[in-house]
């Protein structure tokens, strides 16, 4: 589910939160250094979808090798040693936490984007999108992180951004707008290299395009990967697009 924007003038207004690429912390154009306990706390509750979250939830998550007192203890620490940006970025209650209002949060902004394009009757062919709306779905969240709720996090941003790259790929192919679809396609194969559906994708948006020759390059390549990784041949669904092209 998509995260909901709330306006407001509230500390938090020009702080934000980069979570796509790595952690960042800026406030107006300056970037913020925080500790790694402090990146954790903030991307945790970022990832919230605003809501408010429980002290207890926040402990046992970020620290969950620790004892309850602990855990809690170290919660109390991280927060002290948040900066000025980052205290401004929470609002910070006797029982639960939530990120302030007006703190920008590039994943919540990329998720809407992507709602927008898989939107019921969308028409992202004709909705002002392109390369920028492609880039903004291309990026993997907190790359090199790897705990439990930042894998699931992460994967789920994945899939998401997958399917709506997907959606423009055959959008901009429709409108013959081929490098775009290209550039669309692509960025679905490179977040999911194993996806059918996203090499269909890319192969159709050469075909499209009048290049076969980079189409079958990318059946090959593709058969490839999943005979070194999975012991599998590419689908015939796969050739057939490029045969039947030719």
């Amino acid at each position: 589910m998509a995260c909901g924007d709330r306006r407001s003038s509230a500390p938090g207004a020009g702080v934000r939160l980069a979570l796509l690429g790595g952690f960042g912390l800026s406030a107006g154009d300056a970037s913020v250094a925080v500790s790694a306990g402090a990146e954790r706390l903030l991307a945790f509750v970022a990832l919230r979808c605003n809501g408010k979250v429980p002290r207890a939830l926040v402990a046992g998550t970020l620290w969950p090798d620790a004892t309850e007192r602990c855990a809690y203890a170290s919660l109390r620490s991280a927060l002290s040693r948040l900066p000025a940006a980052g205290r401004e970025a929470l609002e910070v209650g006797p029982t639960e936490l939530r990120l302030a209002d007006g703190v920008g949060v590039d994943v919540r902004e990329a998720r809407t984007l992507a709602h927008r394009i898989l939107a019921p009757g969308a028409s992202p062919d004709r909705s002002g999108f392109g390369l920028a709306a492609v880039e903004g779905l291309s990026t993997d969240l907190l790359p090199g992180w790897y705990e439990d709720w930042t894998v699931l996090e992460a994967d789920n941003w994945r899939r998401l951004r997958v399917h709506a790259l997907e959606a423009l790929a055959c959008a901009f192919v429709g409108a013959r707008r081929f490098p775009e679809a290209v550039a669309a396609a692509g960025a679905a194969v490179r977040a999911d290299p194993l996806r059918e559906s996203s090499q269909a994708c890319l192969i159709r948006a050469h075909l499209a395009e009048g290049n076969p020759g980079e189409a079958l390059q990318d059946v090959e390549r593709y058969e490839r990967r999943l005979r070194a990784e999975l012991g599998l041949p590419a689908p015939a669904r796969l050739w057939r697009l490029v045969a039947e092209a030719g």
